[in-house]
């Protein structure tokens, strides 16, 4: 009896999990289109296909509907730069696909990623964003590590940045890209992936 329950029980965290990132990918759109502090959950519900009570029952309130939303994304995110360097054989193959990939998801996904600062920025702010943001902003670090300490296997040499240095400077490079691309800017795209290609090789010591 006690197995059988535990497979309902099981069954019944899947679904609520799963209804709560059908939520989250609803609400997405009308968040990176208005940013935290013109969102509303009642906006949101009112831009979906969902209630504002179903909203509700699955997230106690816009705080945690937005950091839920915006770790989803950026855990998308991880994967494609994680194929990148599970692809890469190459040194100057993986700096080209990797500046490649910050260029396009910079025009692509331009709006997702306005989100994220928007919500780093709040984080400043309010302390409930805090402890997610920063465990995104890990994630992050991480994942860039990955590319930039890869790419030193393939070139032969050691680095010479710590991990946070190197996300550091590469989150520059997108922040600063991003706001030009959004403002319209048509050579911005162009610089961030110049950018990249000339920053990674100036990690490794000479």
């Amino acid at each position: 009896m006690t197995e059988v329950t535990d497979r309902i029980s099981r069954r019944q965290v899947d679904k609520f999990a799963e209804r709560r990132a059908q939520l989250a990918s609803s609400a997405l759109r009308t968040l990176s289109e208005l940013g935290y502090a013109r969102t509303s959950l009642r906006e949101i519900a009112q831009n979906s296909d969902f209630s504002h009570g179903v909203l509700h029952y699955y997230f106690r309130d816009k705080v945690e509907l937005i950091t839920y939303c915006v770790k989803l994304y950026k855990a998308e995110c991880v994967t494609r730069y994680d194929q990148i360097v599970a692809t890469a054989r190459e040194a100057d193959q993986l700096r080209t696909d990797f500046a490649q990939a910050l260029a396009t998801t910079c025009d692509e996904d331009g709006s997702m990623h306005r989100l994220w600062y928007d919500l780093r920025n709040q984080a400043l702010f309010e302390e409930n964003f805090r402890a997610d943001v920063l465990e995104i902003d890990k994630t992050l670090e991480l994942m860039i590590w990955r590319i930039v300490s890869t790419y030193g296997e393939l070139s032969g040499r050691p680095i010479t940045v710590s991990p946070s240095n190197a996300y550091a400077l590469f989150d520059g490079l997108f922040q600063q890209a991003l706001l030009r691309n959004l403002s319209g800017e048509p050579g911005a795209l162009e610089d961030l992936r110049q950018g990249v290609e000339l920053t990674l090789p100036k990690l490794l010591i000479a």
